[in-house]
């Protein structure tokens, strides 16, 4: 049986958690064989630790990617129907003043309206920059998907899977009574 060294990273529910393979302390996170062979809980602080396993670069880079545009774009797009919805409310309420306030007064309500705009954009701004900087934080927090084994560690599971098939076959070699000898049939 030949068992890859790529292992898929899981979450469980926080009922179903079981123990760290490494340190037995109660985890939700699994990394699985892409085949569904071989499964093993792990702490997610021991997938950071380079002396057990390494993402793999390419394939969980490029899901990061475009999940990371993905939600950047359409938060982007809820900031700018904000800021639309609003500019929009605001020349509605300046046209209204307008017409109360007459036309000798246009001029101070047409600079108050030009720097209340510009703080607006401002802010639109400043939401967009703290809307990409949250994203590249939760992005670092998911992390990569797609990991390898050191050689010791996979060794280890090789091993192990390897113990499970000898001890199976020596149990059905046991329940077989013909691999036991007969008693003798002659007489002594």
């Amino acid at each position: 049986m030949s068992l890859q060294n790529v292992w898929h990273h899981r979450k469980v529910a926080e009922g179903s958690g079981k123990a760290c393979w490494i340190c037995y302390k109660p985890s939700t996170s699994v990394l699985i064989t892409p085949d569904k062979k071989d499964f093993f809980y792990i702490c997610v602080g021991h997938l950071s630790d380079r002396g057990f396993c390494q993402p793999d670069a390419d394939e969980a880079a490029a899901a990061a990617t475009r999940k990371k545009k993905e939600e950047l774009d359409r938060e982007i797009e809820l900031v700018k129907k904000e800021y639309e919805e609003k500019q929009k409310l605001k020349r509605e309420k300046r046209k209204a003043k307008e017409k109360e306030k007459g036309k000798g007064k246009d001029k101070d309500a047409k600079k108050t309206e030009d720097e209340e705009d510009k703080e607006d954009e401002k802010s639109k701004d400043d939401k967009i920059k703290e809307l990409s900087k949250s994203k590249d934080q939760a992005e670092v927090d998911l992390g990569p998907r797609i990991f390898t084994l050191n050689k010791n560690f996979y060794q280890m599971r090789v091993d192990r899977i390897r113990n499970a098939e000898i001890a199976k076959r020596n149990r059905e070699r046991l329940n077989n009574p013909a691999n036991f000898p007969s008693p003798p049939s002659g007489i002594p």
